[in-house]
């Protein structure tokens, strides 16, 4: 440590020069003796026995630091709200990504309901059409069975009213009723004929 005399320690500590030296008189700190014979104190004894005070150039010294610790902690503010600013922009451009993403899948979404609901609409007409040509079919066999029933009905009348009009035929009669013989009854007639001319020839005879 620096060995200094009587009147810089009174300056250091704020004593008296009388002081000091009486205090190295008592032994209530201890000296030494330089090369010119002069008593000399350490700053380390005098500070042990007295205490410093603050100087100006350690005032100036403990300004300086506190300006450069000023300067240091606003420079690590500065850099933590940079380092902040950047994330906060990260952030926010991946917040841009992912919305203009779920746009993206919006749009797909809309176009796939558009797709849907236009496919729902022709399955619907489709659905109607094919009703309407069953209804049709339907009404249409319907006719057609009221037709073919009207038909019927009208077909056996007719055929009641043409039997009840049509005479009764020989084999609707029986087999009692024979068919007309002409040729028979030629055969029987001229037979009688004959047999008179021969009863006529055996009276002329007689």
């Amino acid at each position: 440590m620096a060995k200094i005399g009587a009147q810089r320690a009174a300056e250091l500590t704020g004593k008296s020069k009388s002081t000091i030296q009486r205090a190295m008189k008592n032994g209530k700190i201890s000296y030494e003796m330089d090369h010119n014979d002069r008593r000399v104190i350490d700053v380390a004894e005098l500070e042990r026995a007295f205490g410093l005070i603050p100087q100006e150039s350690d005032q100036v010294s403990g300004k300086a630091v506190e300006a450069e610790l000023e300067k240091a902690t606003q420079m690590l503010e500065m850099e933590r709200l940079k380092i902040k600013l950047k994330t906060a922009e990260e952030q926010l451009e991946g917040a841009r990504e992912q919305i203009e993403d779920l746009k993206e899948q919006r749009n797909q979404w809309q176009k796939q309901a558009q797709q849907v609901l236009l496919t729902s609409q022709y399955s619907q007409k489709q659905a109607e059409e094919l009703k309407e040509e069953l209804k049709e079919r339907e009404r249409r066999a319907k006719a057609r069975r009221q037709q073919e029933v009207e038909r019927r009905a009208q077909k056996g009348t007719m055929k009641s009213d043409n039997e009840n009009r049509q005479p009764v035929s020989a084999e609707q009669q029986g087999q009692d009723v024979k068919p007309f013989d002409i040729q028979g009854l030629w055969h029987k007639i001229r037979g009688q004929n004959d047999t008179g001319k021969e009863q006529e020839k055996e009276r002329a005879s007689a």
